[in-house]
């Protein structure tokens, strides 16, 4: 009769509301969550969730991050471990190590890092892609743009 309420409840009826660093909010330190996570704010320091890390476009995290998803509109400078899907925004600026297992990367954002992603149960450090541009090369810097001939790779350097 009442067992809805043994089934479990999923996170965002337990914890409510992602959690926030607001728009000139600074931290200095370590943060863990098993939330999801917005970054408008700037955080010196690390932060591991299982949830989906989003920095918005004044957010900036110079340190490492774990996650399950993030999507980046802002800064990030470190190390960026992302066991699922990671989207960069026109406005991302994105300076370290990355590893990921998708990878979207919107025309306009800038990835300057070494990429490790993971394909189904193996690590390639030789290639890339997203969108049809391709980046060969553990360590690449990445200015995405939008071309003229979709079938045109883009250029690393």
């Amino acid at each position: 009769m009442f067992s809805d309420n043994k089934k479990p409840r999923a996170m965002t009826e337990i914890g409510g509301q992602p959690n926030r660093i607001e728009k000139n909010t600074k931290i200095k330190g370590d943060i863990a969550s098993e939330a999801d996570f917005r970054i408008d704010g700037k955080l010196n320091g690390n932060l591991k969730t299982s949830g989906k890390v989003v920095i918005g476009k004044d957010g900036y995290i110079h340190g490492k991050v774990e996650c399950q998803n993030a999507d980046v509109e802002g800064s990030f400078n470190g190390e960026l471990m992302v066991t699922e899907l990671l989207t960069l925004k026109s406005s991302a600026l994105i300076e370290g190590t990355v590893s990921v297992a998708k990878l979207a990367v919107e025309p306009g954002a800038t990835f300057n890092a070494s990429c490790n992603m993971k394909g189904k149960g193996s690590l390639s450090t030789s290639s890339a892609s997203s969108g049809g541009a391709a980046v060969s090369s553990s360590t690449s810097t990445y200015k995405s743009s939008v071309a003229g001939n979709k079938n045109e790779p883009a250029k690393a350097s």
